[in-house]
């Protein structure tokens, strides 16, 4: 029998011990949750608590509900952290500030990020990365925009670290930028290969193991980003 913590909302708490029962069981993502009675009998609440603290835990994708099938542990992505900045960013209006901090959030983890890709960055990589800037290029001169191109770049460059967060906090930052981007109607970059030109920077620094170069690169490129959200905030072409 768990005895919840004391000196905070009583839904939370709850949410707590299933969490604490998740970790204290070893249950990994997709492994069943006890049914709603066990859940009743070991934390001795009521029925609509735990329907309550579950589906609180739902919008975090801490566990997952799947009507008539039961509660499973969830994945625990990134998605309420996406929802959040989202809002954030959104409910300031038109304040450029807003999406300028998530823009430096990211570029100063990017940056940091870099001096641990040189050493680890293969050819072959290198090879690929060249060959998305290659259809950038080609999707600029055709008048495409190639925004999943710019986040398969990134999310590419960063492979090599075998680290599986930076991806998925990445992906975090592009998506929110893109949900802001499109709610405020703003256009693409009018200036496709200055974009192409700056990841070809990064490549090249990359291939000559210049860790200053691609930083310097990576900074210039983010200027450009935090630039152009600038004038579209206040109405410039």
């Amino acid at each position: 029998m768990r005895r919840m913590p004391e000196g905070e909302p009583r839904n939370s708490r709850i949410q707590r011990a299933v969490v604490q029962l998740i970790l204290d069981r070893k249950l990994r993502p997709g492994a069943p949750l006890p049914t709603e009675t066990e859940l009743m009998d070991a934390l001795r609440v009521s029925r609509n608590s735990v329907r309550e603290a579950l589906k609180a835990l739902q919008a975090l994708d801490i566990v997952e509900i799947r009507h008539g099938h039961g509660t499973y542990v969830g994945q625990a992505g990134l998605t309420p952290l996406v929802d959040g900045l989202t809002f954030r960013t959104l409910t300031r209006h038109d304040d450029p500030g807003a999406l300028a901090e998530l823009l430096q959030v990211r570029e100063v983890l990017e940056e940091g990020l870099l001096r641990r890709v040189v050493p680890a960055v293969t050819d072959p990589v290198l090879d690929r990365l060249e060959s998305v800037v290659t259809r950038m290029e080609a999707a600029g001169r055709s008048g495409r925009p190639f925004p999943e191109l710019d986040r398969q770049f990134h999310e590419l460059l960063y492979a090599p670290l075998g680290n599986a967060l930076v991806p998925q906090f990445l992906g975090a930052f592009w998506t929110v930028y893109r949900r802001v981007a499109g709610a405020r109607g703003w256009t693409d970059d009018p200036a496709p290969e200055v974009t192409v030109r700056r990841h070809r920077d990064i490549v090249t620094a990359l291939r000559a193991r210049d860790v200053a170069g691609a930083q310097h690169a990576m900074a210039v490129h983010f200027r450009g980003i935090e630039s152009r959200a600038a004038q579209e905030s206040r109405g410039v072409g």
